[in-house]
């Protein structure tokens, strides 16, 4: 199989992919194109079909689809032009070299976000997460394998529970230099900060944003999950409660970012720093693994605003 990080302007491929998406575009002149995302577990991407003759079947997005067509370069990007489609016929693929995951182990990674509800000493933290990743089997099974995003940064299964836990060591890492810092709140304000994913993206192949995810956002649903689990617990002290939920309404540290609340304790300021971090470096990652190994500048990037250069080895 030729995957999608491995190919290079001006391969021609026949192969399998799965459409991510498709739309039916007109150029300026009135001719009508198809414009496509393909998919596979490497990567997206962006392919056209200019020329819709009898080579090309009838397929819809989230189609697993064999094409044939020639690698060009399109604004400094790959593109596929597309000359023949048909639609793939089960045997001839397996499901799982479209999917995305993560490269570490997924029980290696629950396992130590177990370790850290376990070092938690407020009886109160500590059963609202056992509650979760602990007696909630289906919400274990769902988090292990959702991603943090479409796009940009952790968009692949298993994206969740490592940014998740990438969040809660930074998260450790401050409280152990800042006594002052409530080191409860902050780790389980980490485990739950992302948690309102589950309900914005579907889950793969679509990764997609759901209704609520389009009109509400990650960070209401997040809040609104944990003050339901949060009411069935008696006698949670109200300002505790507050505290936590804060820490999920602020973590993106700016009203113009989508937060509705900016930090206004220790631990919400200490999780903006973290998500920000561990978001950051792995979109950088991303970017680098993407370019081209042999070449020191992998290219400008636009969330960063900057030509990216990989480090000496």
């Amino acid at each position: 199989m030729h995957y999608i990080n491995e190919l290079r302007e001006g391969d021609t491929i026949a192969e399998i992919y799965l459409c991510k998406s498709k739309q039916n575009l007109k150029t300026k002149a009135g001719k009508t194109y198809f414009s496509m995302l393909l998919q596979d577990k490497t990567g997206i991407l962006d392919a056209k079909i200019w020329d819709l003759s009898n080579a090309i079947e009838n397929f819809e997005a989230m189609d697993f689809i064999h094409v044939e067509g020639q690698l060009t370069s399109f604004q400094g990007s790959l593109q596929l032009n597309v000359r023949r489609v048909r639609m793939a016929q089960e045997g001839e693929y397996n499901a799982a070299d479209y999917m995305p995951a993560s490269k570490r182990d997924i029980n290696e990674m629950f396992g130590e976000v177990i370790s850290f509800i376990d070092s938690l000493e407020n009886p109160y933290l500590k059963k609202l997460a056992q509650s979760f990743f602990v007696e909630d089997k289906e919400f274990v099974k769902q988090f292990q394998r959702h991603s943090a995003a479409k796009s940009v940064h952790h968009s692949f299964m298993g994206g969740l529970l490592e940014h998740t836990l990438g969040v809660m060591k930074f998260c450790d890492f401050m409280a152990s230099n800042y006594q002052m810092i409530n080191r409860d709140i902050l780790l389980v304000a980490a485990l739950f900060h992302d948690i309102g994913k589950l309900e914005e993206i579907s889950e793969f192949p679509e990764n997609d944003y759901t209704n609520d995810g389009q009109l509400l956002g990650h960070i209401y649903l997040g809040a609104e999950l944990l003050a339901q689990r949060i009411r069935t617990i008696p006698n949670f002290p109200a300002k505790l409660s507050s505290q936590l939920r804060h820490c999920i309404l602020a973590h993106h540290g700016e009203l113009e970012y989508g937060s509705p609340k900016k930090p206004a304790t220790l631990e919400a300021l200490a999780l903006t720093f973290a998500d920000n971090a561990d978001a950051k470096l792995e979109t950088m990652i991303e970017a680098i693994e993407a370019g081209d190994e042999k070449n020191e500048w992998v290219g400008y990037n636009r969330f960063f605003e900057s030509n990216i250069c990989r480090s000496v080895k």
